[in-house]
């Protein structure tokens, strides 16, 4: 099974399509199998989305999934955990100049 993935243009968030257009869900991926390659140079030459490119993925009872962890994480969403992000400057310690 072969999927195409890239990122929403206004967004960034993950897109899979589905046959027809984009979703952000990769239980609506469809397989592209050998026409995969046209599809992303007509999709990307008409800029729907960013970067699109084909991964390799596994038909399962739950519906299409990324062969390769990297790809399986990706479909699963942002995961940047909020307890690790920069704290915002504190506007009361002011400008710093050497």
């Amino acid at each position: 099974m072969k999927l195409l993935t890239g990122n929403d243009l206004k967004t960034g968030f993950v897109t899979w399509w589905t046959g027809a257009d984009w979703s952000l869900h990769i239980e609506d991926a469809a397989d592209v199998g050998e026409q995969g390659e046209a599809i992303l140079a007509a999709e990307e030459g008409a800029r729907r989305v960013n970067a699109p490119y084909i991964i390799k993925g596994e038909a399962t009872p739950e519906g299409p999934r990324p062969a390769h962890i990297k790809d399986r994480i990706r479909a699963l969403g942002p995961t940047v955990r909020p307890d690790l992000t920069l704290k915002p400057a504190d506007p009361a310690a002011g400008d710093w100049v050497i």
